[in-house]
């Protein structure tokens, strides 16, 4: 029997997230209408939280979509306009150039990096050791290729591993297609070792994202608002480390001792460790592919580090804006390595266009704040106090608001607020460099709290790997819980230190 038209479209809409979930988000589209007829005020933060929501329930359906639509509403009803959307988009365009390209370029990386990190799995016995080494790498290359690229980097590596267990699990062949993301045909007497990888892999590349925070925050690439706050302030990629310095160091420090810490207490959902059955099938695995790897694949990886070298060279010495040096990066890593068919190449943007595409709605929504002045009041309060403590209290703002929207337009707003303070002669160019020290520092470190607040957390709970791993939305928070605190206090006491 043939389905009405209106029952198809209700089908249709929002594809197959729940009944519920799609009943909510017409009532956030019908009633923002009146609200905003009510009180322009009171809506855009009502559309603030709305937001958040879909962010927050990014695994029911992915953000584009429900954001996207309250976005488009938030230009039809005139809380912002096109124009608006169009200068926020134009004055991110390096952020968008970053992730379009360098997140792509890294693609190419993969054999390398997929490479270097299962010797570090497969070669470190201890959990502790193992778990600083993840942190430690990742904050490293985060510093250099920003966090989303690293990101991707960890899902890829994490996703092959589970899939090489997985297919064994299953007692599949190790040629033709297997589906990793059903266990129906898991034999029983894996199922336990299977549920403890899971957990295993969950503690490993929590304790890596957080990494990619601690490495974030250092460099003017590490964070998508990096690059806002450094373009506002002027900074080059050397002086960008040194005035972040004395918060970010301690905060890294202090993030390395947390992630050792949980891992010896194995609380919140760390200190698992890797069966010894799954070792033995990946380091089985990793033998084969090695014996197998031909002269010509070796030196595709060669070609690889020599292209990370650069990259390397490239973002030290600030040649030219982030994404132009990741579009180089693709183009000398697929001419050298024989990748010219557009299907390849094009397979390399799938990771990271969709949330580029997210990012642009995130800017509709900085849009309506704003047009509505949604955090002038807040900013103003804040500039009103005492000097001395504006610092800290930047920090502190800055850190609960990134916790429950998103750091890149909370930065964005904040940082363009306290620039025209500066051109208006409210404020020093001294005071100026502390309060942007402050919001940087304030929208990566307390941000690790929730996954809406960090780019990279929403781009790893919005990925394939996270319901393999049963990596939800809720389990990340619980998680990030122990570094959330540590952060946030270390980061307050260095900036308080800072503007004394």
């Amino acid at each position: 029997m043939q389905q009405n038209p209106l029952a198809a479209l209700t089908d249709n809409f929002l594809g197959q997230s729940g009944t519920w979930y799609k009943q909510t988000i017409i009532a956030f589209l019908v009633i923002n209408p009146f609200l905003f007829a009510f009180d322009p005020f009171i809506a855009g933060w009502v559309l603030i939280l709305e937001f958040i929501f879909t962010l927050a329930m990014a695994l029911k359906c992915y953000p584009l979509q429900p954001g996207g639509l309250l976005a488009i509403e938030a230009v039809a009803i005139g809380m912002t306009s096109p124009e608006s959307v169009f200068h926020e988009t134009e004055a991110n365009f390096e952020v968008i150039l970053l992730l379009m390209f360098m997140v792509a370029g890294i693609y190419f990386m993969k054999s390398l990096l997929l490479f270097v990190f299962t010797k570090i799995l497969l070669g470190i016995r201890s959990k502790i050791l193992l778990s600083l080494l993840f942190s430690v790498v990742s904050a490293v290359l985060s510093a250099f290729l920003d966090a989303l690229t690293v990101t991707a980097v960890l899902i890829a590596v994490s996703v092959g591993f589970y899939a090489v267990y997985h297919r064994y699990a299953s007692g599949g062949h190790k040629t033709g297609n297997h589906d990793h993301s059903h266990d129906g045909d898991v034999h029983d007497h894996h199922r336990e070792d299977l549920e403890a990888f899971r957990a295993f892999l969950r503690s490993l590349v929590m304790h890596g994202a957080i990494g990619t925070a601690l490495g974030g925050v250092c460099t003017l690439v590490g964070e998508p608002q990096n690059l806002l706050i450094a373009q506002q302030a002027g900074w080059n990629f050397i002086e960008f480390f040194k005035v972040m310095a004395p918060v970010s160091m301690p905060a890294l420090v202090a993030g390395l001792m947390t992630c050792a810490l949980v891992e010896k207490l194995g609380v919140l959902g760390y200190g698992a460790k890797l069966p010894e059955s799954v070792r033995k099938i990946l380091m089985d695995f990793d033998q084969e592919e090695s014996a197998k790897r031909t002269t010509k694949e070796k030196v595709e990886l060669i070609v690889q580090a020599v292209g990370a070298l650069l990259l390397v060279l490239a973002l030290a010495t600030h040649v030219a804006e982030v994404g132009l040096i990741g579009l180089a990066i693709i183009v000398f890593l697929t001419a050298f390595n024989g990748i010219i068919d557009e299907h390849r190449i094009g397979h390399a943007f799938e990771e990271a266009l969709p949330f580029t595409a997210l990012l642009v709605v995130f800017f509709a929504i900085v849009a309506v704040i704003h047009d509505q002045h949604l955090f002038q009041p807040i900013t103003h309060a804040l500039l009103s106090l005492d000097q001395n403590i504006q610092g800290p209290m930047f920090f502190a703002a800055n850190g609960i608001l990134s916790m429950i929207s998103d750091n890149v337009f909370v930065a964005t707003v904040y940082i363009t607020e306290v620039k025209s303070a500066l051109e208006a002669g409210e404020i020093s160019r001294e005071h100026f460099d502390l309060l942007a020290v402050a919001i940087n520092t304030g929208t990566n470190l307390p941000s690790v709290a929730t996954p809406n607040g960090q780019a990279a957390f929403l781009f790893l709970l919005t990925s394939a790997l996270a319901p393999l791993i049963r990596l939800s939305y809720g389990r990340m928070v619980i998680m990030a819980l122990p570094y959330t605190f540590v952060l946030g206090i270390v980061g307050f006491i260095a900036v308080f230190q800072l503007a004394g």
